[in-house]
């Protein structure tokens, strides 16, 4: 193929605007180091990113999938759901007004997962260097 034109490109991609962000990111990629997959011929990344378009060597919902999550700024896990809470029972001594709890009650105390103890560690700010040290 000499010569790429959007036509070549919009039977591959529904509309033109899709098409212009989806070129754009394969640009992008192909420009930090990404690797392509037709012959480059002397073309500009664009241009090598529509070629790749329109030659169907990389599927539009492939890309549409990586550019959506190259944009996310939170992805979302899914986790396990957390235990319910134990319920402590026991009663109060009426001569001390202390709480009596079975031996068979279970305390727990919350803890933090590696994802929040990172992002608590993110937000600290380092301390400003001087020259006294």
């Amino acid at each position: 193929m000499a010569r790429v034109t959007v036509e070549d490109c919009v039977d591959k991609v529904d509309n033109r605007f899709e098409l212009v962000l989806l070129a754009s990111h394969r640009a992008r990629q192909i420009s930090q180091g990404g690797q392509i997959t037709i012959d480059r011929d002397n073309d500009k990344n664009p241009v090598v990113a529509l070629r790749e378009i329109a030659d169907e060597t990389l599927s539009p919902g492939d890309l549409k999938e990586d550019l959506i999550h190259s944009l996310q700024k939170h992805v979302e896990i899914d986790e396990p759901e957390a235990p319910a809470p134990l319920q402590i029972s026991g009663s109060i001594d009426e001569l001390t007004g202390e709480a009596i709890v079975g031996a068979e009650d279970i305390v727990t105390f919350d803890s933090m997962s590696e994802e929040d103890l990172l992002a608590g560690i993110e937000g600290l700010v380092a301390p400003e260097k001087s020259d006294d040290y």
